[in-house]
């Protein structure tokens, strides 16, 4: 019977990471759009790290 129960919890795993991967894709959207937002969070990045590069105070 241990190979019934193993199987249950299998189909149970596996179900439950269908059902996470189905919300990631609604909440991704589009990917274009996914690619400009990180795009624009890395540019924001870099210009903070340069400004602070500048500043002369080089951590972090």
């Amino acid at each position: 019977m241990a190979r019934g129960n193993q199987r249950d919890l299998a189909r149970a795993k596996n179900q439950k990471k269908l059902q996470d991967a189905a919300k990631s894709k609604k909440k991704d959207g589009d990917p274009k759009k996914r690619m400009e937002s990180d795009a624009e969070k890395m540019r924001r990045k870099q210009a903070e790290a340069d400004a602070r590069k500048a500043a002369g105070n080089p951590s972090s």
